[in-house]
């Protein structure tokens, strides 16, 4: 049980949502051949694991350009070369803004409702240059989302505190009543513990691989029964 909780926030990718095969290694090699780029696609999940240390930002401010050099990493990884490796990364990166190249994980509706029936508010905080804005219309979940903060928008990255900060204002909720769940110990459990925030991990592959004392839930629909009302 966690404490008296007025609003939930969600992050949003691996969290509500997962990219179809867009950003698959069927997408890359796809996106590759088209510019006569050959990659080895049974290559990709090494090559997203390699790549993921580019991730990392030392001030947490948004930028595009690390998200592109992250994608170009992983077509180089995959076996591409060449000058027009990075601009297959720039197409791959817009495209992650499309809503449509991804899709709702099963349990994500019903749980959301479920929340605001219980009297919760219920709002995103996502480090994404998605236009969130249009997520609750593009999934089918209108009228269940009362709050959207991108770091795209707001400048700074989860797990800086601004972005935690600024979803709190917006919301009108004091930290202490405020829990965040998301699939990253560090971005979404630890930076919302920093402001205050109660931070819940969604572990949907199986249990983390570090040592956390904060909840740990294996689908969204164990979420309901911890909040207290």
């Amino acid at each position: 049980m966690v404490p008296r909780t007025a609003a939930v926030f969600f992050d949003v990718d691996f969290t509500l949502i997962h990219p179809g095969p867009r950003f698959q290694g069927v997408g890359y090699q796809e996106s590759c051949a088209r510019r006569g780029i050959p990659v080895d696609i049974a290559r990709f999940e090494a090559a997203v694991a390699g790549a993921s240390d580019l991730l990392h930002s030392e001030d947490h401010f948004y930028d595009d350009a690390m998200f592109v050099r992250y994608t170009q990493r992983i077509i180089e990884l995959m076996g591409g070369a060449g000058p027009d490796v990075l601009e297959v990364a720039k197409e791959i990166y817009e495209d992650w803004a499309e809503h449509r190249h991804f899709e709702l994980y099963d349990d994500v509706a019903d749980t959301l409702r479920t929340l605001q029936a219980n009297g919760l508010r219920l709002g995103l905080i996502s480090n994404s240059h998605r236009p969130l804005r249009s997520f609750g219309s593009h999934f089918g979940l209108d009228g269940l989302i009362a709050v959207t903060i991108s770091s795209y928008d707001h400048g700074f990255m989860k797990p800086h505190p601004s972005i935690f900060e600024a979803a709190l204002r917006e919301m009108g909720v004091p930290a202490t009543q405020a829990v965040m769940v998301g699939d990253s110990l560090t971005h979404d459990v630890a930076g919302a513990r920093r402001v205050g925030m109660t931070g819940i991990l969604l572990a949907r592959n199986g249990p983390p691989a570090g040592d956390t004392d904060a909840p740990v839930i294996r689908s969204l629909g164990e979420l309901p029964t911890l909040l207290v009302e």
